[in-house]
């Protein structure tokens, strides 16, 4: 599979699993990622959440996307982006009017600095499904 059908598969399939390292436990949760394109896997956390700090203290991840037959995991680390510009993007998807109330409730300022973005380049995928379950493990790089 190319690195463009897998980002296509990817932000058709946005709920990913990502696997984080909190003092040497392994912990898991889902989230609605933003965005895979080019510039790498995209999405938002806050800075109250325990996975901010986990992220911040090892950046090292792996993330896991079911995507109907196929599953899509894609191990790198994640940079934190401090990016106004995109963070106004996200804010204002259609996507992410959740976040609208959090905004308004604490100014821009204050959820601004609470609002984090991180991005994952250059990331290892691996493409699993059954039909291909004996087969050698083939990476793409995003």
């Amino acid at each position: 599979m190319t690195k463009e059908e897998i980002l296509k598969m990817l932000n058709a399939h946005p709920v990913m699993y990502v696997a984080t390292n909190d003092n040497g436990q392994p912990r898991v949760r889902g989230i609605l990622m933003y965005k895979a394109d080019d510039s790498g896997i995209v999405f938002h956390t806050g800075t109250t959440k325990d996975f901010y700090r986990q992220l911040v203290a090892d950046p090292r991840a792996e993330v896991c996307f079911a995507c109907g037959k196929y599953q899509v995991r894609v191990e790198g680390k994640f940079e934190l982006v401090e990016d106004m510009a995109l963070k106004e993007e996200i804010v204002n998807h259609p996507s992410r009017k959740f976040l609208q109330p959090w905004r308004e409730q604490q100014g821009d300022e204050a959820f601004f600095n609470f609002l984090k973005v991180f991005r994952m380049t250059h990331g290892k995928a691996h493409v699993w499904c059954i039909e291909d379950n004996f087969k050698p493990k083939e990476y793409v790089i995003l």
